[in-house]
């Protein structure tokens, strides 16, 4: 499948991230290795020694070098050889590859594509720990899928109904109802009003209005808050966008990202929880243990999913009404992809 490489790819939670050991992750098909230096920033890497192609994951930090522990080669935080134990001479440009990185949002992000062009501006606004707003939790799922096909799963919520219905507790009105769906430079917006809604996933006791709205952004990051408020709130605000600070309760917030591992193969990382003002570490926890059944139940359907896709990859999926928003976005990644290939202006 099609993906963008000009592109920051959440790599890590930053606090799986230690000073004292690397770490390896896949990205793309590319192995990357990710330390802290002794300032705790943190380097990625290409992880592959020039020697024997051992992993550097395996290796020791030293201060802001990384050293091989196959034979103990030397690298430093850009990717250079610096030292050959037992041989004074190093090959003129050996060395392995350098990502450009940058943590932020709780995650580590790693440029997948031009390094010229990497933007720190293009990084998505998501929520982390460190907002005192939020009482936030966290997890990952490894898939046996394409990022792809997790993508599509995240940008039409008609499924919540079915796969769902024991996790969410979603109701018929997630199949039946439309949202409002905007294309974004650089993704699409979802945003529905769910009328006179029983949560109790969202401490709901009785009948509200239900606003919720998330942007879904390159290469595969949801951002998503919403809340409960008074009967009549939809039709009164003409289905527009509400006060959030006006909810009577359920405002949570949930930042998701989805990396392509290799192919057929992905990570899902998400977090979850309540605004301050709408609950307590208690509710996050009870949240994070909805969203393990929920992300289970989508992780069986799409693993499933893939499987009937390998068997015959030559049948194409057919799109409905409620594709809207995942037709939206993968033109805009098979657009970015083309232009991404074509060759830089003389």
């Amino acid at each position: 499948m099609t993906y963008v490489r000009n592109a920051w790819y959440v790599a890590s939670w930053s606090n799986e991230l230690g000073t004292d050991a690397p770490a390896g992750v896949t990205i793309l098909g590319e192995p990357i290795v990710l330390y802290r230096d002794q300032d705790t920033n943190v380097v990625a890497l290409e992880n592959r020694c020039v020697h024997r192609l051992a992993p550097l994951s395996h290796g020791r930090c030293e201060g802001s070098r990384l050293r091989c522990m196959y034979h103990g080669l030397l690298f430093d935080a850009s990717g250079a050889l610096v030292e050959i134990p037992g041989q004074d001479m190093i090959p003129a440009r050996a060395g392995v590859k350098a990502y450009p990185v940058i943590e932020r949002h709780s995650w580590v992000w790693v440029w997948m594509g031009d390094p010229a062009q990497a933007d720190p501006a293009l990084v998505p606004p998501a929520v982390g720990f460190d907002d005192p707003d939020y009482i936030l939790g966290c997890g990952k799922l490894d898939y046996a899928a394409e990022a792809r096909l997790i993508c599509d799963n995240l940008l039409d919520f008609s499924h919540l109904t079915y796969v769902h219905a024991n996790s969410f507790g979603a109701g018929d009105q997630w199949a039946q109802q439309r949202p409002r769906v905007t294309a974004l430079d650089r993704g699409v917006r979802v945003e529905r009003w769910m009328e006179a809604e029983l949560s109790v996933r969202t401490q709901a006791d009785q009948l509200y209005d239900r606003w919720q709205a998330y942007d879904f952004l390159v290469p595969g990051i949801l951002l998503m808050t919403g809340g409960n408020f008074p009967l009549g709130t939809a039709q009164r605000l003409n289905f527009a966008p509400p006060d959030l600070t006006e909810a009577l309760s359920g405002v949570t917030y949930t930042s998701q990202a989805v990396t392509p591992s290799g192919p057929g193969k992905s990570r899902y990382f998400f977090s979850w929880g309540p605004h301050v003002r709408h609950g307590d570490a208690a509710f996050r926890d009870t949240l994070m243990k909805i969203a393990a059944m929920a992300f289970d139940e989508d992780k069986i359907m799409i693993e499933a999913q893939q499987v009937i896709i390998d068997a015959d990859p030559s049948k194409k999926p057919m799109p409905i009404q409620s594709d809207k928003g995942v037709t939206i976005y993968n033109r805009l990644i098979e657009r970015l992809a083309r232009e991404e290939s074509q060759p830089a202006p003389q």
